[in-house]
């Protein structure tokens, strides 16, 4: 198994942004040093909580400040932009990273993003479709572009000058494009299918129970069939909200007492999903009240906390449900407390992936 990072992130509402953001850098960083082998971020326009605003801009900061992470938009929110725009930052970022780089995207989940873009009635996945489709068709032709779909149109052919450059997007620096990554966020998606069908590797989510996202797998091997290639578990990355500390007591607190940065992110994350109808997510029946989605049922299922053992020994657990996956993604959160925040990664690396590993090859002797 290998480690991964993903970070929306969730900040306390007040708390200066300029903290906030130095501290999420600092945190890709410290992964880096740490042996963490990818870094995702998200962006969303109009959360004062989660502040990243762009996720292209903010892993623009860390292209020279890191060494071996590769790093992943997590994700770009199509509807959301132009695919002019999108394809050409997204080149650039992926020079600038020279090839240490993943391009993550969906159709957006903040329906206030959706609002503020104008979005919010229409077909958001079919805007997410036409965009990435048309980034690639960038990426794959030559200026100037004839484009034409339902929602954009893409040409430069009047005020083309091959002579001096002026009319062209640039080409990533990986052939024929960067890896493409999705993340699931629904119990037997579909869309898992789809993405792997063409080639794309899904990132399932951390707020997702163990019986939903054992649903993933199925359905990725499905569209790795359709798309004639071969499914590795290898190439399934499972995130997971994750407190080590030296010991549990004080690992214990800082998951869950009230002003625990994982309380914080579970009461954000509980309000928007109650407010979208979508609180299916976190129930073990979908015939259970909606009265009954608390605050602590959410957090006794889906935060792993303790000391370095009992860590390792919760992630086993959380694997025997869903199934064998490759890359287990440690979800970031508001270092509340710089220290713990600081601590729970390096202990995760340094202590807890070991003895994960050490027991799965033990289990596969």
């Amino acid at each position: 198994m290998q480690l991964s990072f993903f970070t929306m992130p969730i900040h306390p509402l007040g708390k200066p942004v300029s903290q906030s953001l130095r501290e999420d850098r600092e945190a890709f960083i410290l992964a880096d040093e740490l042996g963490f082998v990818e870094g995702y971020c998200g962006e969303h326009t109009t959360d004062q909580a989660e502040i990243i605003t762009s996720t292209v801009a903010f892993l623009a900061s860390l292209a020279y400040e890191t060494k071996n992470i590769r790093l992943g938009t997590g994700t770009v929110n199509m509807p959301n932009s132009h695919p002019a725009r999108v394809a050409a930052e997204v080149a650039m970022l992926d020079h600038m990273l020279e090839g240490r780089f993943n391009f993550g995207i969906s159709p957006g989940g903040l329906m206030s993003d959706a609002e503020v873009f104008g979005n919010l009635d229409r077909d958001r996945n079919a805007m997410f479709i036409e965009c990435i489709n048309m980034v690639l068709k960038i990426w794959e032709g030559e200026p100037p572009y004839n484009l034409t779909g339902d929602y954009y149109n893409i040409t430069t052919e009047k005020t083309m000058m091959p002579e001096i450059g002026q009319g062209a997007i640039m080409k990533p620096f990986q052939a024929p494009h960067p890896p493409i990554v999705g993340t699931v966020v629904a119990p037997f998606s579909k869309g898992v299918t789809a993405m792997a069908a063409r080639g794309w590797e899904p990132i399932s989510a951390n707020f997702l129970l163990p019986k939903w996202v054992a649903t993933h797998w199925p359905n990725y091997a499905e569209g790795c069939a359709q798309g004639g290639r071969e499914a590795k578990f290898e190439n399934w990355s499972v995130a997971k909200n994750i407190c080590v500390a030296d010991d549990m007591a004080t690992a214990k607190s800082y998951a869950r007492d009230p002003d625990s940065p994982y309380v914080l992110y579970y009461s954000q994350l509980l309000t928007k999903l109650r407010a979208g109808g979508r609180l299916n997510l976190f129930k073990e029946d979908q015939n259970m009240s909606d009265d009954d989605v608390t605050l602590d049922y959410v957090m006794d299922r889906l935060v792993i906390f303790g000391d370095a053992s009992s860590v390792a020994d919760q992630v086993i657990a959380f694997q025997e449900q869903t199934g064998p996956f490759g890359k287990l993604v440690y979800a970031g959160h508001d270092w509340t407390d710089y220290d713990l925040g600081r601590r729970s990664m390096i202990l995760m690396a340094e202590q807890v992936l070991p003895k994960i590993n050490a027991a799965l090859g033990a289990g596969e002797q």
